[in-house]
This record gives structure tokens, sequence and C-alpha cells, in this order.
């Protein structure tokens, strides 16, 4: 822990100057960089804290924040996230229902400051966020932890097991520890977790269902853009854009009228990606701009925020970026929840279980690079009957792996009714 302490006092200094530079060039983080810090008002109520990193995260516990709300009406909910698209998510999906924070950085002091000042009955961290100086502090605090819905790929245990003292007395803090499936429950008890405490209880990303009307503005966006095929290119990174057009380029000479809608995974890059579409020759509008969707549009940049929903809806088939690249993939399940066939790279190691159940399914299809991409679009695209089953599939096995949620709440109902800790200590 000392040699743990020491690396991230180092590094310090190097995300204070990353701060300071992001609140100079977003004006909601600028009074608020210092949460990570620690810092902020003080929280009454011994609220439930959930802690979700970013926007998949926050999507991924959406559902539970929503059970908790409707179970424990009279407790405050406090959720953090690290990133600025993650807040925006909290924002958009509760509202003030909530109690937003930024997450503090794994230093004592930061972690000290925060549980101070916030006081939590328990700590609901979710997936794979394992922070060795935060998880020791709520131990001595005698708040719980619960870790729900865990992955742990191979990828990140083998990183991992280059620690492996560090690991072990961090996953020997939880008090339960709630795996996606039976791979994730067996490296992490590899890596030290208790046997009894660790549960598989399924992934919560398969708790989807369409809000309401959302089918019905999906028709409407439909309608407005025209008869005509339209994919998705979602979440993509830096490395993949080209690639889309270029696939956008090719399929066009079998769908003239063909319209893409492409929407980079980071708001940051939005602008320079619609001068990319644009110095290429494409047409292209951005969403945000408001503007008509004409015959001429070959490219609709998704550049908004909380629409990824509604343009999976309005779509005949999906690529998941964050695949052609080393990246790790983006969960297909939102799409396929919407009976959208997906398309995803060889790099889907953050979602290796869902990628296979999609593959199995039938819901979609794993290709290799762009000649694999344009080949499964143009299956999706051209062939009615093949875009059908896929998007039965995909329904169906959303419906097949839902019920994480219960076997989440039955485990972690015993430490929402037990007393609040005095969270107060060292």
């Amino acid at each position: 822990m000392r040699l743990y302490r020491f690396t991230a006092r180092l590094v310090l200094p190097f995300a204070l100057v990353r701060l300071w530079w992001r609140s100079r060039n977003d004006a909601e983080y600028a009074p608020r960089w210092t949460e990570r810090l620690g810092y902020g008002g003080p929280i009454a109520g011994a609220p439930i804290w959930v802690h979700a990193v970013s926007v998949g995260e926050t999507r991924a516990a959406a559902p539970l924040i929503r059970a908790l709300l409707d179970d424990c009406p009279q407790t405050p909910v406090l959720v953090t996230t690290t990133t600025l698209t993650g807040a925006a998510q909290v924002a958009m999906l509760f509202g003030e229902g909530v109690i937003h924070r930024f997450a503090p950085f794994d230093l004592p002091g930061a972690v000290a400051r925060f549980l101070d000042r916030t006081r939590p009955r328990v700590a609901i961290i979710l997936e794979t966020e394992i922070w060795p100086q935060l998880f020791a502090t709520l131990a001595r605090r005698r708040v719980p932890v619960f870790l729900a819905n865990v992955r742990l790929s191979e990828r990140s245990f083998r990183r991992y097991q280059r620690i492996p003292r560090l690991i072990a007395a961090a996953l020997g803090v939880p008090a339960v520890i709630a795996a996606q499936s039976q791979a994730d429950a067996m490296r992490l008890r590899a890596l030290g977790a208790p046997a009894a405490r660790v549960h598989v209880t399924g992934n919560m990303k398969f708790e989807l269902s369409p809000t309401a009307g959302l089918r019905e503005a999906a028709q409407a966006l439909r309608l407005a853009w025209g008869e005509r095929p339209v994919w998705v290119a979602a979440s993509t990174h830096q490395g993949e854009e080209e690639v889309v057009l270029t696939a956008h380029r090719v399929l066009q000479e079998t769908f003239p009228r063909l319209l893409l809608v492409l929407v980079p995974r980071h708001p940051e890059r939005f602008e320079a990606v619609g001068k990319m579409v644009r110095s290429g020759g494409m047409v292209v509008v951005a969403r945000s701009a408001g503007g008509p969707v004409t015959d001429d549009t070959e490219v609709l940049l998704g550049d908004t925020m909380g629409e990824l929903m509604l343009f999976f809806a309005a779509a005949d088939c999906a690529f998941i970026g964050g695949s052609l690249v080393a990246t790790g993939g983006h969960n297909p399940l939102e799409a396929l929840a919407l009976g959208v066939p997906v398309v995803f790279g060889p790099h889907m190691f953050n979602f290796d279980e869902v990628a296979r159940l999609t593959r199995s399914a039938g819901a979609g299809v794993q290709v290799a690079d762009e000649d694999g991409l344009i080949a499964a679009l143009r299956t999706y695209l051209g062939d009615p009957e093949a875009r059908r089953a896929a998007s039965e599939s995909g329904e169906a096995l959303v419906r097949t792996h839902q019920g994480a949620l219960g076997r989440t709440r039955a485990l972690l109902a015993p430490f929402l009714t037990s007393p609040a800790p005095s969270s107060e200590g060292p």
C-alpha cells in the first residue's frame, strides 16, 4: 500500500494540471473540479452511494438506481462519476432526483475529505473499479462495500496479477461481490476475493427496456429522413472514423441513398470528426445544429448527448465502435434490445461474454477489418430476411438474460435496512 500511495502522489501533479486545463475549457466543470480532491458541501441523511465511472457504467446502473429510489424514498442517493460525460448522463437520467459528485482521487486526504462530507451508509461500486485506498478507508470506517455488476476481462486479470498482494487486500474488503458471469467470478477468486462473498448475478446491462415514446420518436425521425436505408456507427474512436467513412463510400455504390449516423464516443472530438467528414467531400449535417436531413445529406453527425438509443431505434443496423481499434469495444445490448442487428470488430475484450452471446444467437457479426465490416453491413442493409432474423434474435437474447437486477437487489437489501455507520474515522 505504501508503494501504491507513493505512486499515486507522483501522478497527482499531472492529474491536477489536467483538471485545471479541463476547468478552463468547460464552464460547468470549472467550479467543481475540487470535488476530485474530496471537497464539496456536506450531504445529510447517510446517503446510499453508487459509483459509476462514466456513461456506460451509469447506463448499466440506471435500473438499480431507480430501484433504490423506489425502495428507499426517504434516503438520498449519491451518484459519483469520474468523467464529464458520466455527469451529463446522470443529469439526463435523474435530474435532481439524485445527488451527483465527482469521485475523489484514490489518495488518503481526498478519500477522507469525501467521506467526511458524504458519510454514506453503503458504497455500491459498479463494474471493475478496485481502488485500494478507498476500500481500506471504507473498511476502517465500517462502511459496507458492495461491488455490483463486476466484470473482469482476461486482460485485466493478467494486469492485476502483477500486484497480487495489493489486489488481494482490496478484494478482501467488499461484503458482496456480484459478478456478471462464472468466468468473472473465477478470476476474482483467483485474485484473492473470498469465495463465499462472490456471487454470480448476471449482467445488469441486459436490464433494458425502451423508454416511453422512444419508438414513436424514432419513427418520426425516420419519416423526416425519407425512405432510405440507415446505419449507425456508434461510439467510434480515433482511427475508426476513417474506416467507417470508407465503408460508407463503398456501400453507397450499392445503396445510393444510404444515410450514415456517425456518433463519436467523446464529445471533445465532435468538431474534429465533423471536419474530417467535410474534408472528404461528404455532405454532413450536425444534429446539434438542428438543420434538416435532406436527400443530399450523406452523414448525420450525432454530436448531442443522450440520443444514441434514439438513433439505434431509427436505424436498420449498427456498428459498435471501440472494436476496430484496441479499445475493447462498447456495449451492443442497447441496439440489440431495440431489434437492431450489430457489427463489431475484433477488439471486444471489455465485452467478451456479450460479444460471444451475440454471435451465438445470430444477433450480430464480428469482423476482422474494413472488408468484413462492408460485407456484414451489405448483408444487413440488402437482405430484409437476414435483418429480421438478427433483429428477433437480439431482442430474444436480451429478454433471456434479464434478471440480474432482481438478484442484485436481493443481495443488497440487508445493507439498506441496517443502521447507517457513523462513517467517522482516521
